[in-house]
């Protein structure tokens, strides 16, 4: 397995007129400082475009302002490299180098334990490869359950293992799936923005309780995109709800003008 835990970041930008300012930070600052620690196995980052959040479906109000999702594989000891990434951070914060702190919140951070990859058979490589291979898109789905361990959900997940996710992967322009489930997130309901909070506590009462699928995309954008779009089924609705599902697209250096036009109106 590629890696036994991810980290997830959504972030939104509270200052339209930052965006370039985040993205100059993140991708020739931030991005590199984190990709040079041992630990890190991979590390990418996803813009959700105008165009991306029209299409997208959003059920929890907290996730409806997300611009960019950041994803960090960390090597094992996951635990290890989990706080020398975290001490990155302190440190950078230290030497000034935190600007965006200023005109950024994020709405979910959380650590993710990887579940499986699948990859389309006709694209050769393995699932590991995957994250690492160039792609148009991705698809991002957040699915939060009732109860983390009931009937109701091991339905769910039986029946996206043998069957959703082996149709998807049939899906023209699809190049496979990665899927996590939670560990520790902001979402939790047992965590507090306070001194003492529980975020990031692998031994946390509401491990399981997220489940996130992310879709390798090489073909169209927009045209596989709504080649993967349907209702939520039923074995999602008996497990609880879709919370998130959008399509993010890749971050080339310097190319940051996606939200200009909001600056003109």
């Amino acid at each position: 397995m590629l890696a036994e835990t991810v980290f997830l970041s959504f972030a939104e930008i509270t200052d339209p007129a930052r965006h370039r300012d985040y993205n100059e930070w993140h991708q020739l600052d931030h991005r590199p400082e984190n990709l040079a620690l041992d630990g890190v196995r991979h590390g990418e980052r996803w813009v959700r475009t105008p165009k991306c959040a029209r299409s997208s479906r959003v059920a929890d109000e907290r996730l409806t302002g997300t611009h960019y999702v950041n994803m960090y594989w960390f090597r094992s000891p996951w635990a290890t490299a989990f706080a020398e990434w975290q001490e990155l951070a302190e440190r950078s914060y230290q030497w000034g180098r935190r600007p965006e702190i200023e005109y950024t919140s994020r709405p979910l951070m959380g650590l993710f334990s990887t579940v499986r990859g699948y990859a389309a058979r006709r694209v050769g490589v393995s699932p590991d490869a995957l994250p690492f291979r160039p792609m148009r898109a991705v698809r991002l789905s957040l699915y939060r359950f009732d109860q983390a361990h009931s009937a109701a959900t091991h339905a769910y997940l039986a029946d996206a293992d043998s069957h959703r996710i082996p149709a998807l992967l049939d899906v023209p322009g699809v190049a496979g799936v990665w899927t996590f489930s939670s560990i520790s997130t902001t979402l939790d309901p047992s965590w507090q923005s306070v001194s003492g909070s529980a975020t990031f506590d692998p031994s946390g009462s509401d491990r399981g309780l997220l489940r996130a699928e992310l879709v390798f995309l090489e073909g169209d954008p927009a045209a596989t995109g709504r080649a993967l779009d349907a209702p939520a089924d039923e074995a999602v609705v008996a497990a609880g709800q879709e919370i998130f599902r959008s399509l993010l697209l890749p971050i080339q250096p310097w190319e940051w003008g996606w939200f200009d036009a909001a600056l003109d109106d």
